[in-house]
């Protein structure tokens, strides 16, 4: 049976087509879902409730000067765009991005923008209301130049917050990664300012852009925090998952490697299906590598020859369930190319381990 992807099974077996759908398509053939507005364009964020599909950008640097941050809004059955959600009252004249997104019981989408914060949007009527939800993420000192007891970043010399990924704990605690002052924050269920949570060398980034931490979910049993980083301190050709637990305080000794990715392949954004597999954004490898619940690579989904859109800096992941597709955004954070901005549809044969999406004040 032909195929329009090719899977690689395991790091050793040939790329090899997968098994047919009844509907005629195959595991890992690729399609264009939808495309992004070049403007704002680099979208990163994504997350499904009910039918709609809520898609965040820009997540980049350059934006000074440049139009305000957007969440453009999907039918996720017709794949038509019926909204967009235009930030307001970010500082135009200074560089500003929104990053990724998610999503409460009432269907209020939470995002994450460098200038404002943690926002929230509320659908009233044919628009959404703006609030804020959670301060922005403090700018904290390198530890090896801070006071005494003062709150720092194991970075070894200053960086800036970068928000970049977020998920909830059934308790509506929300759990943000910042990328490059190696520090996941916490905020409590209402918001307000965001608390360090953990923080550890190994979440250091490295490279002309450090990105360390990245992307962030709950496992499917709720026992442990699940996270990317994305250029390993130590050498910008790696990069790994681990996970933590899902206490209050974990330690540096809790801290758990999943799995280590090289070449560098670039661990991004990830979603776990319902079978336990953990579908892994690779932004330089241009693929979705798929592990089982050891954290082994079982399948690699990368684009055919021809795509009309190929996968091009993949950074986060969603599922579409009735489809058992997964939805893919496409950075193109390398290539910069605005033809690639989108979001890609995948069949995989699985459903989505559901995301915390909790009732909150």
């Amino acid at each position: 049976m032909a195929c329009g992807a090719l899977v690689l099974l395991s790091a050793v077996s040939p790329l090899i087509p997968g098994p047919a759908l009844a509907q005629g398509g195959c595991y890992g053939e690729i399609k264009t879902f939808a495309t992004v507005p070049a403007a704002p364009g680099f979208p990163e964020g994504i997350a499904v409730h009910g039918n709609r599909v809520y898609v965040s950008g820009p997540a980049t640097f350059g934006t000074a000067g440049q139009g305000p941050s957007k969440i453009a809004v999907f039918d996720r059955d017709s794949k038509v765009q019926k909204n967009t959600i235009v930030v307001a009252g970010e500082a135009l004249g200074a560089e500003h991005a929104l990053s990724c997104i998610a999503v409460d019981d009432d269907g209020r989408v939470y995002a994450l923008s460098t200038q404002l914060g943690l926002l929230r949007f509320t659908k009233t009527g044919h628009g959404y209301v703006q609030e804020g939800y959670g301060d922005p993420l403090p700018d904290l000192p390198a530890c090896g130049m801070a006071a005494p007891g003062q709150a720092c970043s194991p970075t070894p010399f200053p960086t800036p917050p970068l928000p970049n990924d977020i998920a909830f704990d059934e308790e509506g605690y929300a759990y943000v990664t910042d990328s490059l002052q190696a520090t996941i924050f916490r905020y409590a269920p209402g918001g307000g300012a965001p608390e360090i949570w953990f923080q550890s060398t190994a979440l250091v980034g490295s490279g002309d852009l450090p990105i360390g931490v990245n992307g962030i979910r709950l496992d499917p049993e709720r026992e442990h925090v699940y996270f990317s980083v994305t250029f390993s301190p130590t050498d910008t050709s790696l990069g790994s998952i681990y996970r933590l637990p899902l206490v209050d305080a974990p330690e540096e000794a809790d801290l758990e490697l999943v799995h280590d990715y090289d070449a560098g392949e670039a661990p991004d954004g990830f979603t776990f299906g319902k079978s336990g597999k953990l579908y892994v954004a690779l932004a330089a490898a241009n693929a979705i590598s798929v592990l089982d619940e050891h954290g082994v690579e079982k399948s690699r989904i990368e684009s055919a020859p021809g795509e009309e859109i190929p996968l091009d800096a993949p950074a986060n992941v969603a599922f579409n369930d009735p489809a058992q597709m997964l939805l893919i955004v496409n950075h193109a954070s390398f290539t910069r190319n605005p033809e690639h901005f989108g979001v890609l549809r995948v069949w995989v044969g699985d459903k989505a381990d559901p995301l915390e999406k909790p009732s909150l004040p």
